[in-house]
């Protein structure tokens, strides 16, 4: 459980949405947003991991959970679609889509996500040092970059819609709130860790080893992964606005810029392949988790009882089948842009994503009222989080303020 939840749902919104939050907010923006947001998820699963100590069960998490996954595998295909495209246009991006739904393999998912989960922390880790060797002139140039790119023109901060609101401090703002959207899309899936909780044991030591796995991939992994690219990649680059645009064949990440600018050949393609594992397993672990939710929803009454049908596996093979179906929103991009169907999946995902959090949050602020209705002191719970119960407010209130203000800037793209 600890490596899932150290590298299961590292994906497509870190390596290759950052890369708009560093144009959006510049680099200084995007280290803050993805900050911020990353102490929202740890008192996130901070709250949940309480919940899950004192009442595991496999229902996983309900009610909004649920849309929000059934979108997430066609978002994560689709982005391995665009990372294919890299490499060559000659196959169409719907042919890479029906090879990679065949690579998913949820009936060995633990097994499988094991090593992924591995491989996916061990290439991060390459990247973070990576980002920060070129950064002190560990190449061929000898030239040392130091925090070159967080100073004008390029940042520290970017600013977003200028010559719509036609104010420099308020393009500012929306610039940085930008980064908070692209980064809850980047957190969103840690609750995997809830999910399998259900099938693992003895949770009075699981849930904590995995919970405090979860704070070392938001402090380590995520803040260190968006500060190296922030060392590396100006957000004013003509490349970087490529790698974001909806030219087909562009980079898909800001990593692939970065090595692509000092000249290092042939590592941005081993570059992109990891980015491709990425974005696989993350798919595999989202149809992990829509099935498992829309089992538990069945089980609950609150779902088609044929959706409790499992295999001699104990894999819930119905409620697999119908999420499996709505990977087929991918070939969108037969008659739409794949960055365009990516954007789509990035403010959906985002919204359902933020609408959980609120949901977990509220659960959990209902459960500490349900403990002090019957007497049950915090301190005899298997797992206390940190900075709960005031946590839990905070991330419904932020959560909150974060969605609401996401429709505004998502209203403005559009009348752009």
């Amino acid at each position: 459980m600890s490596m899932i939840a150290l590298g299961g749902t590292i994906g497509t919104g870190l390596i290759m949405s950052s890369g708009t939050a560093l144009v959006h907010g510049g680099p200084l923006g995007l280290c803050l947003g993805f900050l911020f947001v990353g102490l929202i998820c740890f008192l996130t699963l901070a709250a949940l991991g309480e919940m899950t100590a004192y009442l595991p069960h496999k229902k996983g998490f309900a009610g909004y959970a649920t849309r929000f996954y059934l979108i997430a595998p066609a978002s994560n295909i689709n982005a391995a679609g665009i990372v294919m495209q890299y490499w060559t246009l000659s196959v169409p991006i719907e042919v890479w889509a029906v090879v990679i739904m065949n690579l998913l393999g949820i009936q060995f998912f633990g097994e499988l996500e094991f090593w992924m989960s591995g491989l996916k922390v061990i290439s991060l880790m390459g990247l973070t040092l990576l980002g920060i060797i070129i950064d002190l002139g560990g190449k061929s140039k000898h030239d040392r970059i130091g925090f070159r790119y967080w100073r004008q023109p390029n940042g520290p901060m970017g600013s977003y819609l200028v010559d719509q609101v036609h104010n420099e401090q308020f393009a500012v703002f929306l610039g940085f709130w930008s980064t908070l959207t692209t980064a809850l899309f980047a957190y969103i899936g840690s609750e995997l860790v809830a999910v399998t909780a259900g099938e693992a044991q003895n949770l009075r030591k699981t849930i904590p080893r995995a919970i405090k796995s979860t704070f070392i991939r938001i402090f380590v992994f995520y803040i260190g992964c968006v500060f190296a690219i922030s060392l590396i990649v100006p957000s004013t680059s003509t490349q970087l606005l490529v790698a974001n645009s909806s030219r087909a064949g562009a980079a898909a990440s800001p990593f692939v810029v970065g090595v692509t600018l000092v000249g290092i050949k042939g590592l941005n393609h081993v570059i992109n392949a990891m980015i491709l594992l990425f974005t696989i397993s993350a798919a595999n672990s989202d149809l992990y988790i829509a099935s498992r939710t829309l089992y538990g929803l069945a089980i609950e009454r609150k779902a088609p009882k044929i959706f409790t049908k499992v295999n001699k596996r104990g894999v819930p093979w119905v409620s697999l089948l119908v999420v499996s179906l709505f990977t087929c929103l991918t070939f969108l991009n037969a008659s739409t842009s794949s960055s365009t169907v990516f954007a789509y999946g990035v403010n959906l995902l985002s919204a359902f994503g933020a609408i959980t959090w609120m949901t977990i949050a509220y659960s959990h602020i209902c459960f500490m009222q349900a403990l002090k209705a019957q007497g049950i002191s915090r301190d005899d719970l298997p797992y206390k989080g940190p900075g709960q119960p005031l946590g839990s407010w905070f991330v419904l209130v932020s959560t909150g303020i974060i969605l609401l203000f996401k429709g505004g800037l998502t209203h403005s793209v559009t009348l752009k």
